[in-house]
């Protein structure tokens, strides 16, 4: 996803990759505390969710990455 970002948007590299890792896990990442020892599955539906909005538009992409 971000190599695709990087060639239809603007290439800035692995900022890009980072940004798209910290969408993926954001939201595991805050709630890890309240579930100790629970297991979170990174699969391709939860990349696919997370990151819907970002390929609407290679427009408005720029804005959101």
């Amino acid at each position: 996803m971000a190599a695709l970002l990087n060639k239809t948007v603007e290439n800035i590299g692995a900022r890009r990759l980072h940004t798209v890792i910290e969408r993926i896990m954001e939201p595991i990442s805050f709630s890890a505390d309240m579930e100790p020892g629970s297991v979170k599955i990174v699969d391709k539906s939860l990349v696919q969710e997370r990151l819907s909005d970002v390929l609407v538009s290679s427009d408005l992409s720029r804005y959101i990455l």
